[in-house]
């Protein structure tokens, strides 16, 4: 299916395909050598690595991935970020492969083994040799083409290869879906923000391409100039914008991925939210994704985004309409640090669609007198916020959001404004803005506009995302009115804190004026903040995300909130398994679009009330899918799935009896559990009395945490807090999906105590789990799973103990040469000594049956014999090398 949006493609036209006559590619003979790469799924991954030429002298180092069948498939242009090269993206490619793609990453000119100089991205250089290699994958015998010379196409990367993927889009119409990441719109607008020189970056960009000589003259010779001036001038700026997308913006108009860091003060949240609104202006779908990180460090989300990626190519490349491409809007926020590592936990909030930076204002006061400040001579000592280059895990932007305050302002070189501390938590999400009166002594003024978060008695000082705006302020002699666009951000300022606008004359990443000036700034009114997905003000509802957090951490709840609005057909109950916490008979799931693939077949069993059921299996055994469809979020293929005798299907009754647990449930982090349980139960609907909180708490065992507010949880007190949420309305059934997941030893001890608790009752756990020693000491039946299908069901002991290996129990240590008799007996493969007596194992032919008397013979001091191995021997028996 032809999934392209209605738009006028016809033939390769003039301006949106670059050619010369220069264009045609050459593969270089003797380097197309084809490599097998491992990979722990199959099918295997193959790889050719190639030079191409791709005129006036230029060679890149290419690399191709394919795997699995030899029919067509649609093709992704993986591109690396600055500094980099083609192994950057090596192992996202692979998955791509194996995914059903075909694959080519590059090294860009001057990277890697590529030659050429470096023209950041120029029309005629890099956007041409992408051009080029679009040529290349049309004449490929197992790329799939919408034409003649065009191939179906996608192109995602980071950074510098995120603004390559934006322009191949504008210029060459074969392009069909794109995903670029902490990517810039407009590149002078990222190095020269409001006039202002950011000459940090500047510099490391520079370094990083190996220095002045390794780009083009035109761009050495501008940044030299600019360097040298501490300011921009008309040609600096045009030379970058006419290298950035937003100069072919009015054409792009194929989806959009568009992945932006918060921690960046690079290419800011503002970049992407042009990109966003240009594109989507065209009619083209654009999604936009604000990751924790940044090139100014934090968590960059890599294996969440790129499967983000993967479903976005999916949905606009292979046509798969069931492809989930997530939300319109995403932002990813920091809610605590994990258990024991210390590193930020994140948790996502989305919209239905994409709010912008302006989002629904609301006035904040500010109060201060006008105030008189310095810009000293050479602009030293400078200001701190970020650290640009520091990069990594780390970084002040991934300490900024956690609370703790690095940013550096000198006495007598800023002006100070403050509002009065909030009397309810404000969450910001996007750009404040505010509006000053500047006066200068010199003729233009350079300021860095910057918002702080202040603690109670101004202890806590916090700059969110370490961000700051940079202004020039032309012939501010006379003073001028400016409204200043402040750093967009995700941020939450709690009740009691007050906000503090700090205009500052300097800051260690931009350049300010080297001659001494006097500033006098004063307020022309407060801050206007955007709080689009998080107004937590009394005037105000609560917005629709805050249900759909916590709803999609119990799956169940979704489903009954249906209930009063639509009742499905389905058969009638059966009186018979009225008492049946669950019976699953010929549960049968195909994989989408496939006759003959199945995620589940022909599954069967029992669980009985007061059971502590264990769903094992391997990665890709069924139990997600099991689990989705007993909780009635997918409808099976074929079977029956029977809750107390009632047939489960979307939005039936019988779900109000079933509760669920799905890892990484939200919560509101402001309010305290106790209020985030009682805010949840009140959106199903149900009556406050049916909630049973108290008895679901004391399970939980939160004590008295339950007061505090749950930024202040850890891993352990989350998940328990999620179960306690599951656990409202005490249901019959409840279903635990990886419980455990994150937690250190002493939390999970705590765990199983709450799982154990609730089936004491007579109540029914089903959970699935990774940890087979968890499982084993908590679940008292099992079901293993492998390829979809039921390998064995029972009680744990029945499972563990139907092993080859046992335990002889002996009045007397046994010495080592009667060990060694024992191990020549007929059908004992191997015995040894241990404490309490022997560990034997049999080989196929030896039963218990005839060991014992052999024992006896030897005078072996047998007491017991019993079965000696761990569910993890047993599991590993009962599925063999799928695991």
């Amino acid at each position: 299916m032809d999934l392209r949006l209605p738009r006028v493609r016809g033939l390769l036209r003039g301006p949106r395909r670059i050619l010369s006559a220069a264009a045609a590619v050459v593969v270089l003979a003797g380097a197309g050598t084809w490599t097998a790469v491992a990979g722990d799924d199959p099918p295997p991954v193959h790889r050719a690595d190639r030079v191409v030429e791709v005129g006036d002298g230029v060679r890149l180092d290419t690399s191709y991935f394919t795997a699995g069948s030899d029919g067509r498939r649609p093709a992704v242009l993986l591109a690396h970020g600055f500094g980099g090269s083609k192994a950057d993206v090596r192992d996202q490619a692979e998955r791509l492969a194996q995914d059903g793609y075909a694959v080519l990453t590059w090294s860009a000119r001057g990277f890697g083994r590529s030659t050429g100089k470096i023209g950041l991205n120029a029309p005629d250089g890099e956007v041409a040799d992408v051009s080029r290699l679009i040529d290349w994958l049309a004449g490929r015998p197992d790329v799939r083409l919408d034409g003649k010379g065009d191939p179906r196409v996608g192109m995602a990367g980071g950074s510098y290869g995120g603004a390559v993927a934006l322009l191949v889009a504008g210029h060459d119409d074969r392009v069909d879906a794109i995903a670029p990441a902490i990517t810039y719109w407009n590149l002078a607008d990222a190095l020269f923000p409001n006039g202002v020189f950011k000459k940090l970056w500047a510099g490391i960009f520079v370094n990083m391409g190996g220095g002045c000589e390794k780009f083009e003259p035109a761009l050495c010779r501008m940044y030299q100039r600019v360097a040298e001036k501490g300011a921009p001038d008309a040609e600096a700026v045009k030379l970058l914008q006419e290298r950035s997308p937003q100069a072919v913006g009015d054409r792009i108009d194929v989806p959009t991925l568009l992945v932006q860091g918060q921690t960046d003060s690079l290419f800011p949240l503002g970049q992407a939210d042009a990109a966003a609104k240009a594109i989507r202006a065209n009619g083209a779908p654009v999604d936009v994704d604000w990751v924790s990180g940044g090139h100014d460090g934090g968590d960059m989300e890599t294996d969440r985004v790129e499967a983000r990626t993967g479903a976005w190519f999916d949905r606009y490349l292979k046509g798969d309409e069931s492809a989930g491409t997530g939300p319109a809007f995403r932002v990813s926020r920091t809610v605590g640090t994990g258990s024991g590592d210390g590193e930020p936990r994140l948790e996502g909030v989305s919209a239905g669609s994409y709010p912008g930076l302006g989002g629904e204002p609301r006035a904040v006061e500010l109060r201060g007198r006008e105030q008189t400040f310095e810009n000293p001579a050479g602009a030293a000592p400078p200001a701190v916020s970020a650290l640009p280059g520091i990069g990594g895990s780390g970084g002040l932007s991934q300490l900024s959001s956690l609370g703790v305050g690095i940013s550096l302002d000198f006495p007598g070189q800023y002006a100070a404004f403050e509002s009065a501390p909030m009397r309810e938590d404000l969450q910001i999400t996007g750009s404040p803005t505010a509006t000053v009166r500047v006066q200068s002594t010199a003729e233009d003024a350079v300021l860095f506009a910057k918002v702080y978060d202040v603690g109670p008695g101004g202890a806590q000082q916090v700059l969110p995302s370490q961000l700051v705006t940079p202004l020039r302020v032309a012939d501010a002699r006379a003073g001028k009115d400016v409204t200043v666009t402040l750093p967009a951000v995700d941020h939450e300022v709690e009740r009691g804190h007050k906000l503090r606008l700090v205009l500052a004359s300097t800051d260690l990443g931009y350049a300010s004026p080297a001659a001494p000036a006097t500033y006098t700034v004063s307020l022309k009114g407060g801050l206007s903040v955007p709080t689009a997905l998080g107004d937590t003000g009394a005037t105000a509802g609560l917005p629709a995300w805050v249900w759909w957090a916590p709803l999609a951490g119990a799956a169940v709840a979704a489903a009954l909130l249906l209930t009063a609005r639509r009742r499905t057909s389905a058969p009638p109950p059966d009186p018979a398994l009225a008492g049946v916490p669950l019976q699953i008979t010929g549960m049968t799931k195909r994989y989408a679009k496939s006759a003959d693939r199945y995620a589940v077949r022909d599954l069967s069993f029992r669980v009985e009330k007061g059971q502590v059921l264990g769903l094992l299996g391997p990665n890709g055994a069924g139990k997600t899918t099991t689990l989705r469809m007993l909780m009635g979020l997918i409808a099976p293929d074929g079977g029956d799935i029977r809750v107390f005798g009632h047939a489960i299907a979307p939005g039936a009754p019988v779900l109000s009896r079933v509760g669920a647990f799905v890892e990484g449930a939200g919560f509101l982090p402001h309010l305290s559990g106790r209020e985030n349980l009682e805010l949840y139960w009140r959106a199903t609907g149900r009556p406050a009395e049916d909630a049973h909180l108290d008895e679901a708490l004391e399970i939980a065992g939160l004590g008295d945490a339950l007061a505090r507010a749950v930024r202040t949880y850890s891993q352990g007190m989350r998940q328990r807090l999620a179960i306690a949420q599951a656990m409202l309305g005490l249901p019959d059934l409840l279903i635990l999906d990886e419980p455990t997941n994150g937690l250190d030893p002493p939390q999970i001890r705590e765990m199983r105590e709450v799982m154990i608790r609730y089936a004491a009752a007579g109540r029914t756990v089903i959970v699935s789990s990774h940890l087979l020693s968890e499982v084993e000491q908590s679940c008292t039946h099992l079901v293993v799973m492998d390829h979809g299908r039921l390998v064995q069901a029972g009680p744990v002991g029945e499972i563990v103990g139907s092993g080859d290996t046992l335990l002889v129990g002996t009045r007397t240590r046994v010495d080592a040469p009667l060990a060694e008799k024992v191990a020549a007996l007929p059908g004992v493969a191997s015995a040894a000594v241990t404490d309490g007596g022997l560990l034997v194992r049999l080989d196929p032919t030896g039963t218990a049956r005839d060991l014992i008397p052999e024992l006896v013979r030897l005078d072996v001091p047998v007491e017991s014999v019993g079965p000696h191995r761990r569910l993890e021997d047993a599991f590993l028996t009962l599925i063999g090398d799928s695991a």
